[in-house]
């Protein structure tokens, strides 16, 4: 028998490597700037068309590489970072493997120009496919220039599932946002096509937090943040949480490990544990943490794209992390304060320096004798009445006739009108205008039906009812608008405008007509003609954060989004009164709609309580 193993040629293994490290434009924009990061870079431009497809140019002022190493970097697992196993426990580079620039350079068209500030030629290298076609001296100025043209030329199938153009901007943004914020000291530029969209310059954390996140709404994250800080002998954790009323369902939610970005769902119950009962249903906290640990208590090097660490003591740390977090909530008086009932408490008086203190003065009265028996002896001790027959005048009560079984309702009423509740629809469901109903704490609708009570949540049902009804001007296109009075202005940060691209045609379907102004700003002149008493530029904030999770999903999702945070916005809200009239319309038009029972984000809308299980109360 012949022998069949064999080695792969490079080329093929480069692109086997490249199938896990480099999944979309932004891996390539996360090496090379990591790299950049790790060459010691001051200033790092980024530059992107046809959102990574086209070309990715990344350009530092590190220190550069020599010819050698230029072409050397380019071999598998070719590093500067380690030279042992051992090294592995002691990383203090982004980048370690070796695998980023060949994996890179398997599947794009690269040209790389550097040159170390002290030499006076730099090297140019063109590489395409694992094949180098050109190495040549060249004058370049000193640092690093990456461009990375055609990813994936030679590999279409992977080509054909990258997404659209929007939801590949978006997980550029991503990847740029996760190292700008561990990296505040460093300047970063990003332009996308002909359009900058940030630059950053050397900054603390909290400056760079809001150069990213608060281009559209400053004053709202100056306001927000709070600090966080603590330092053990494990660990050292710094950063900023948010305030609970500044939550959202989509939140921005950072973990970073000693300068890298991580994933840790362990740590985010940490957080989220310190915030309990201080968070409206579904929203959630925004927090950019930072970790800094001895390298040799991590590990690394358990996923290709390193965004997952292991803790050695992340059992520890979790009480850790929990704790400062609830103690910048105390501090800031986030958490609210006991409010004791001061309704009759004594007042107490403020202490001046200068009153002179006296000691309590007491009094008796010598003549008392508990054992003397006269009334005189006992002071001004009450006696008791003798006549008691008079204590209980008034409460004599006519006889009654023998009870029965069941309570008899007053005459001229029967039981069922006595509790407000009409006689049941044949099929189970109130008789709609003619059912009395009975609003329960201004929340919940109690309603008789032919199996028992039937209990409405009436901000689900109207949900649901407005729900559906986006859903059908979304799918038949015929949403109404009302002009505002006084056009509002919308001012987008960079990811949420491309979110707006990929859902206008949606939003103009259901009534909203915004118009551009350009560099992220638009003017709102008209809204949805059923949303009444709304902030328009809010409203759209919140639809435009539900959307950008749903982006790589199918257009049925993002229109669900949509849909649901429409109708959140403009569904009843608890404490709201409402007549017998109203309260039947709702319900008539909650069994009329698509799904009864439940609302759009899944939460039940009706209860039935059976008369089986009332007759077992009594």
């Amino acid at each position: 028998m012949s022998d069949i193993i064999h080695l792969l040629p490079d080329s093929v293994a480069n692109q086997i490597a490249a199938g896990e490290v480099i999944q979309r434009p932004a891996s390539v924009l996360k090496e090379l700037v990591e790299n950049a990061i790790d060459a010691e870079a001051t200033h790092v431009q980024i530059l992107v068309k046809d959102a990574g497809r086209t070309l990715i140019q990344i350009v530092d002022d590190g220190k550069g590489m020599s010819a050698t190493d230029a072409r050397m970097a380019f071999e598998r697992h070719a590093t500067s970072k380690i030279s042992d196993a051992a090294d592995l426990f002691a990383l203090h580079t982004m980048g370690f493997r070796g695998e980023a620039l060949a994996s890179i350079a398997a599947v794009a068209q690269v040209e790389v120009r550097t040159r170390p500030a002290a030499d006076e030629l730099g090297t140019r290298i063109e590489i395409a496919g694992s094949r180098v076609f050109a190495q040549e001296s060249v004058q370049c100025p000193a640092g690093t220039c990456f461009l990375v043209k055609n990813l994936f030329f030679n590999v279409p199938a992977r080509r054909r599932f990258l997404k659209s153009d929007n939801v590949e901007k978006t997980h550029l943004l991503n990847e740029f946002y996760r190292i700008a914020l561990v990296n505040p000291r460093i300047a970063f530029t990003f332009i996308d096509g002909d359009e900058e969209l940030f630059r950053l310059e050397p900054s603390n954390v909290k400056v760079r937090i809001e150069s990213i996140f608060g281009k559209a709404s400053r004053k709202r994250w100056e306001q927000q943040l709070l600090p966080v800080e603590t330092e053990t002998g494990l660990a050292r954790i710094y950063g900023y949480i948010g305030k609970p009323e500044y939550a959202q369902k989509s939140a921005n939610q950072y973990f970073f490990a000693n300068g890298r970005y991580m994933r840790h769902p362990y740590f985010h119950k940490a957080v989220m544990a310190a915030y309990d009962r201080m968070l409206p249903s579904g929203a959630n906290p925004n927090y950019f943490i930072y970790f800094e640990v001895n390298p040799a208590a991590i590990d690394i090097n358990i996923h290709p794209t390193k965004t997952e660490i292991k803790f050695e003591h992340e059992h520890a740390l979790w009480p850790i992390l929990s704790a400062a977090v609830k103690e910048t909530l105390g501090k800031f008086n986030v958490v609210p304060s006991i409010d004791f009932d001061t309704e009759g408490a004594p007042d107490m008086p403020v202490m001046h320096p200068s009153t002179a203190i006296r000691p309590p003065q007491t009094t008796f009265n010598p003549a008392y004798n508990p054992f003397a028996r006269t009334p005189s002896a006992r002071g001004s001790r009450p006696t008791l009445a003798q006549d008691w027959e008079k204590l209980y005048a008034g409460f004599e009560r006519a006889a009654t006739p023998a009870s029965t079984d069941e309570a008899t309702p007053p005459e001229g009423e029967t039981l069922e009108s006595s509790l407000a509740f009409a006689p049941p629809a044949a099929d189970g469901k109130p008789e709609g205008a003619s059912t009395k109903n009975l609003q329960l704490r201004h929340r919940y609708i109690l309603t008789g039906i032919k199996s028992g009570l039937l209990v409405v949540d009436q901000q689900r049902a109207h949900m649901r009812i407005l729900y559906d009804r986006y859903m059908a001007q979304l799918e038949q296109q015929q949403g109404a608008s009302q002009q505002l009075l006084f056009p509002e202005g919308l001012t987008l940060t960079p990811d949420e405008a491309l979110t707006l691209t990929e859902v206008m045609p949606d939003l103009r379907h259901v009534g909203f007509d915004l118009a551009d102004e350009g560099e992220g700003r638009y003017r709102v002149n008209g809204i949805p003609a059923q949303l009444e008493a709304v902030s328009a530029s809010g409203l759209l904030h919140h639809v435009l954060a539900d959307a950008r999770a749903a982006l790589a999903d199918p257009a049925r999702r993002i229109r669900e989004s949509i849909a649901a945070s429409l109708a959140t916005a403009d569904s009843l809200k608890p404490g709201q009164p409402l007549t017998n009239e109203e309260m039947s319309d709702l319900i008539d038009r909650l069994f009329a709609s698509s799904n009864p029972n439940y609302a759009p984000d899944g939460r039940k809308i009706v209860a039935t309580l059976p008369f089986e299980e009332l007759e077992r109360l009594f």
